[in-house]
């Protein structure tokens, strides 16, 4: 059995504001929740009933695998069904999850990943596992490794392609604004490939964030991305242009990442000052928030979105 939950009193330093990396998903929500009573049997019908959309399956098993007594009640169900595919991948995602917060050695946690691909040799999640560990801790090779492992079973990996470009954001560090830097290769060459309806459409403006996120903790960029030139550049306007161009059209409203991409490209439009392209963009977000861009490169998240929600809405 695992430990009591820690006492209501510990962690109130953190920011007022939590963020729900389910996002939307309201299953997800629910079975999490269970998950953390020890009652794994919901998370074991939601997993079932993702079937092989892969997209949501990361997501799902991901999300799940963040609750902190997760390879507890993973492990729990693997003593009720041995052999079950859907707990021996939740407990290898739990564990990357352990390992990156120092709480497990990355060798045995490698090892449990490719464990679990071997037992579903199409499923990429065990290897979307593999290059959120390779991702922090790894070196090159072993990122790209991975992420090819993930792109040769699903080729448009949301998740994936996210990682591979926030790995790639980081190489040459020194490099400066260089729109010949790497990723924004790598970022055209995935939205190129991928089919029209594809949200990896938006992953240029990923990139250029990401690229942000690196210049500025470096002190190339400032630290207030509105105060950046890095949002006015010809090559800036023409991604964010064609990025939010192709949102308007798109009609995969189900996508279980799309509140990222959208977080993302809100936040590239209120820097860009395009206050009312951004308005349309919060609207849509609602109180889904992430993280991720509105923390780049050390700020606080919420209060980041708030400001320039209420900028881009006029109710500031």
């Amino acid at each position: 059995m695992p430990p009591p939950p820690p006492p209501l009193g510990r962690g109130r330093r953190r920011a007022a504001h939590t963020f729900d990396e389910a996002l939307d998903d309201a299953e997800l929500v629910s079975a999490r929740a269970d998950l953390a009573q020890g009652r794994w049997q919901t998370a074991r019908t939601l997993l079932a009933h993702t079937g092989k959309d892969w997209d949501r399956r990361g997501h799902r098993a991901t999300v799940l695998a963040r609750e902190p007594y997760c390879a507890a009640w993973a492990r729990e169900w693997l003593l009720a069904e041995p052999g079950s595919v859907d707990a021996t991948v939740l407990l290898a995602l739990a564990r990357v999850r352990r390992a990156l917060l120092g709480k497990e050695k990355p060798g045995p946690v490698r090892e449990a990943c490719r464990d679990a691909a071997r037992m579903v040799p199409a499923d990429p999640t065990p290897w979307l596992g593999l290059l959120m560990l390779e991702r922090s801790l790894g070196a090159e090779a072993e990122v790209e490794r991975a992420f090819e492992a993930v792109r040769g079973r699903y080729a448009d990996h949301h998740h994936a392609h996210h990682l591979m470009v926030a790995r790639l954001a980081e190489r040459r560090p020194d490099a400066g604004p260089d729109p010949l830097h790497e990723v924004y290769d790598f970022a055209s060459w995935a939205a190129e490939q991928a089919p029209a309806d594809s949200p990896l459409a938006i992953l240029p403006v990923i990139a250029h964030t990401e690229r942000y996120r690196v210049l500025a903790a470096t002190g190339q960029e400032p630290a207030d991305p509105h105060a950046s030139g890095h949002w006015s550049g010809r090559r800036a306007r023409l991604v964010m242009k064609a990025a939010f161009d192709w949102w308007l059209e798109w009609e995969q409203e189900g996508h279980p990442r799309r509140l990222t991409d959208l977080n993302f490209l809100a936040h590239a439009k209120s820097c860009e000052g395009r206050g009312a392209e951004a308005a349309a963009l919060f609207l849509r977000i609602g109180e889904h928030v992430t993280p991720a861009p509105w923390s780049y490169p050390d700020r606080d998240p919420y209060p980041a979105f708030r400001a320039a929600r209420a900028s881009a809405l006029g109710t500031d």
